[in-house]
Formats: structure tokens, sequence, C-alpha cells
């Protein structure tokens, strides 16, 4: 069983999943956002095809960790997540992820502004999931 990390934006959701050790994080898709339900549909057949157990949000908290309104839309999406698909939906703290993921696209990639943008939504969900992989292995 694998578990699935989502980083939620207006325009685009990147997806993560684990291996199924749970040891490693891999990005594997970046869903263009046309409609919840369409967006939820395409959660499902990847929830299906990777046999995922839980899903891990990335929650856009400020620096300072208080919740602004795109914290709110993100807990609604997963809420409407949660009820459609009957599988646990877990918050994690994704501040700094995107920086995290674009200085690795720069520094050791050496993208392209242009091709960084097709992938900084992918990579950043890698960088939720594997953080809180790693806290789970810490813990357990």
């Amino acid at each position: 069983m694998r578990i699935m990390a989502l980083d939620v934006g207006e325009k685009t959701i990147g997806v993560a999943v684990s291996d199924p050790t749970g040891l490693i994080a891999q990005g594997i898709q970046i869903i263009n956002r046309k409609s919840i339900q369409k967006d939820f549909s395409i959660i499902k057949d990847l929830v299906e095809q990777y046999e995922v157990h839980e899903i891990i949000i990335g929650l856009p908290l400020n620096m300072n960790g208080t919740e602004g309104t795109q914290t709110e839309k993100t807990r609604r999406f997963g809420q409407k997540l949660l009820s459609n698909l009957e599988i646990p939906v877990v918050y994690w703290d994704e501040r700094l992820t995107t920086m995290a993921a674009e200085r690795m696209l720069v520094e050791e990639a050496d993208l392209s502004r242009a091709k960084r943008k097709k992938v900084i939504d992918k990579m950043a969900a890698v960088y939720i999931l594997q953080n809180y992989l790693d806290k789970e292995r810490r813990t357990n």
C-alpha cells in the first residue's frame, strides 16, 4: 500500500506517491485543474492504480504558522476529497516546499524557468511526501 501527496493549487495539483515500502517519494503527475469533479476523478483513478491507502495534502500556512485564505480552500478541498474517496486525508505543513523544489530544479537540474514551471508542483508534492515519510519513520 502506498501513500499519495497532493500539492493543491488554483490551476494545478502536483501528485506524488510513495514506493510500496513507504520510504521514497516520487512525482507522478501534474493535474491541470478543470473542475472539482474531474480533479477527483483523476485522483480516484490514481488512488486505485497505485493502491493508495492514505492521502497527504500540503497545507499552505503563512510563514508565521497561521492559516490564511488559501489554507481554508485547501482544507475544503481535503474534506470533499475525504467524503468522495473515504480514505484518510492528512494535512502536512508545506511551507518552503515550493522554494526547496525551485532551488533543486535550478541548482541541480539547471532547468529554464519555462521548464521549471511545468514540473514545480509535482516536485513540491515530492517534498511534502518525503518530509512526511521521513517524519513517520523517525517516530516509529
